[in-house]
């Protein structure tokens, strides 16, 4: 990653927001039910057999966010994200034929990034088993693939980082490539077993939603748990279409607009959308509620990278050196060849006096990326006078 924009530019196109999709997605659609044949399809796996065959498990859906995936788990239920579905009922599901069916969304006050489905009209066929998953083991997206017309396998990954200990909504954390589409998708290990949901992400680090989340699901169908379940619903709705109305517009926000984005953000409880909320507010120079945001996307998960660079970027915006600290030693260690994360690293170091950070990122600059060393060094060297607080 080389800038904060970047990156922010990277996760709100992985994040599946639907700007322009609704006008697409006829044409999407009746593109998609052009299939390959199977044999012709079998061919162009290039992964495990078994992770080949869980293709067949995988379907494309449509709801409020017309570009999704979802996996079968049972003769006629399925499970995909939240997000997807937002505040609908029923979904659309695409058979490998291309014939359309209709899905019911099951009632769930499950607060992370899942939902589960019910298709009465699925015919027969496989589904997938969940398993648990090590740090560091392969993993593979399964989803689908819009420009291919078909449900893909893509190129696996590892397991990065493992679900904080003690925080319900955090997320496995990989690198096997996900694309727009992918969401709601399975993430599986190397037997075709499913370990996650696909969720999100950005920059070769991408998050899904742990396959332990099955069993809370399927025991939350209390009439309690679907009134939140479709409070959630609606504040993804009204989350994603502020964001949507605000895309690409530039100058400060003013208070109600700001406001009414943050409040309609944090109430999804999705981190997903606290990040997208407060990029959207730190470029609109709203810095202290995308800090707020941030924050509280961290608490949820702070095992995760995308959502600590946020913060990191917009404590250094603001010049809050010694808040900013600790969150650039945890990505020393977890993301300590970004060189956004070094550069920042050094001159924090500097500014707080943390001699030894700033050393540490140095010498790691000096692998990465030797052409930035020079500078680095003469910013050690001679450093400028610290920047006042905004």
């Amino acid at each position: 990653m080389s800038s904060g924009n970047g990156q922010a530019q990277d996760m709100r196109k992985s994040a599946t927001l639907r700007i322009n999709l609704q006008r697409l997605v006829c044409c999407v659609v009746l593109g998609f039910a052009v299939q390959t044949a199977p044999a012709a399809e079998a061919a162009e796996c290039e992964q495990p057999a078994k992770v080949c065959d869980a293709r067949s498990a995988v379907f494309r859906i449509s709801a409020f966010d017309p570009l999704g995936s979802a996996v079968r788990i049972g003769a006629k239920s399925l499970i995909t994200s939240r997000h997807i579905v937002a505040d609908r009922k029923t979904v659309d599901l695409f058979l490998p034929d291309g014939t359309k069916i209709s899905a019911q969304v099951q009632p769930s006050g499950y607060a992370g990034d899942a939902i589960l489905l019910t298709a009465e009209g699925l015919p027969d066929g496989p589904h997938l088993t969940t398993a648990t998953v090590q740090q560091g083991a392969s993993v593979f997206t399964i989803g689908a693939d819009i420009s291919k017309r078909r449900i893909r396998a893509y190129a696996p990954g590892k397991v990065q980082l493992l679900p904080a200990e003690g925080k319900p909504l955090s997320r496995i954390h990989h690198s096997a490539y996900t694309q727009q589409g992918n969401s709601g998708g399975a993430l599986v290990n190397g037997e075709g077993q499913l370990v996650g949901i696909v969720a999100s992400g950005g920059e070769g680090r991408f998050e899904a939603v742990p396959a332990a989340a099955l069993a809370v699901l399927q025991t939350d169908a209390t009439a309690e748990a679907a009134q939140r379940g479709a409070e959630i619903g609606t504040a993804i709705k009204v989350c994603t279409l502020n964001l949507e109305r605000l895309h690409g517009q530039r100058g400060l926000l003013s208070d109600e607009v700001a406001k009414a984005l943050a409040t309609s953000c944090r109430r999804t409880g999705n981190r997903q959308y606290y990040d997208l909320a407060g990029q959207t507010l730190s470029q609109r120079r709203r810095v202290d509620a995308a800090l707020s945001l941030f924050e509280a996307s961290v608490a949820q998960d702070p095992n995760a990278v995308n959502s600590r660079l946020n913060l990191v970027i917009t404590y250094h915006i603001a010049r809050q050196y010694e808040r900013e600290l600790p969150h650039l030693q945890w990505l020393m260690e977890h993301a300590g060849d970004n060189l956004q994360v070094l550069r920042f690293a050094i001159q924090v170091g500097v500014w707080t006096g943390n001699k030894d950070l700033a050393e540490r990122a140095l010498a790691k600059l000096k692998q990465v990326n030797p052409n930035a060393a020079p500078a680095a060094e003469r910013f050690l060297k001679s450093p400028p006078p610290r920047p006042a607080p905004l």
